[in-house]
């Protein structure tokens, strides 16, 4: 085969690093093309005026699924949250980078205390959703992690819903942040003698408090970045501080995985997740 002189380079290199011929490397890259595009192409028509919630994982581009890809693919509009028009949100920039040939638009979402400001946003957000189901078109929102879990994709469902009854809604699944966590900080979350419960860092003190008691459960404490410290307290009156693992800005630029005890003292950002693994309850190893 007659290949530029860079490529020929390159297939020399490659067959040195992995040991094998040129013509096995060139068969294995021919076999993984072949099966990424019979894995990305999109396999059916858009549905005119579904609404498609998308998640695309909690950061990392090679954590979104091939059938979010095709959702958003497939989709004749694919919209995004934002907190300014100018600003590229996380759930737009993971998109980029899995399916650059995507375009989105983004939407303002307005994340402040007051709830009037809020819900104004959102129903800005799905008087324009709506029009654009009303003209046709298929549209798909996405949302960082799952749709499904601590997404706006339910208020935007129920904002449609009230104003377009009847409207077909689908959701997509994605990789939930605590997962990804997981993995990163090589945690078990349950074995089959165990449970598992996710809270967000806001709820009582108390609920907390009852959630680490139970010592067969593992606790996830969702969006506590302001309050590492107390987060901190609690695990550590429960004698579970120890193994519980912080995760901050996972698969994006300042991600940080470390024990909660070693940050206890340091904010950190909004989208983070704490595991506290369950200290007992283990089911029988072989």
């Amino acid at each position: 085969m007659n290949l530029p002189e860079h490529l020929a380079v390159r297939l020399r290199a490659l067959a040195e690093q992995s040991g094998s011929s040129e013509e096995e490397v060139i068969r294995e890259l021919v076999e993984q093309r072949l099966a990424d595009l019979a894995t990305t192409q999109p396999s059916e028509a858009p549905v005119p005026g579904r609404f498609v919630g998308v998640g695309v994982g909690p950061g990392p581009a090679d954590l979104v699924t091939f059938k979010a890809v095709h959702a958003l693919r497939r989709a004749d509009r694919v919209v995004a949250p934002c907190t300014s028009v100018e600003a590229i949100g996380r759930a737009e920039a993971i998109v980029r980078e899995a399916a650059p040939d995507v375009v989105v638009e983004r939407m303002v979402f307005v994340m402040v205390v007051e709830h009037e400001v809020r819900a104004a946003a959102l129903r800005e957000v799905c008087e324009r959703i709506v029009a654009y189901l009303a003209a046709g078109d298929e549209v798909a929102f996405i949302t960082l992690g799952d749709p499904n879990l601590y997404s706006t994709v339910s208020s935007v469902v129920a904002g449609i819903l009230a104003r377009r009854p009847g409207t077909i809604t689908a959701t997509v699944p994605g990789i939930a942040a605590f997962q990804a966590l997981a993995m990163e900080a090589d945690v078990v979350l349950t074995d089959e003698q165990q449970s598992l419960l996710l809270l967000p860092a806001s709820v009582a003190p108390e609920v907390i408090d009852e959630a680490l008691a139970d010592r067969t459960r593992t606790v996830v404490l969702y969006k506590g970045g302001g309050r590492i410290a107390a987060i901190a307290d609690h695990l550590e009156a429960a004698d579970r501080l120890g193994p519980a693992m912080l995760g901050e800005l996972i698969g994006m630029p300042g991600q940080r995985v470390t024990p909660v005890a070693d940050v206890r003292d340091r904010p950190a950002s909004y989208l983070s997740a704490v595991i506290s693994p369950a200290p007992e309850g283990i089911g029988p190893t072989p």
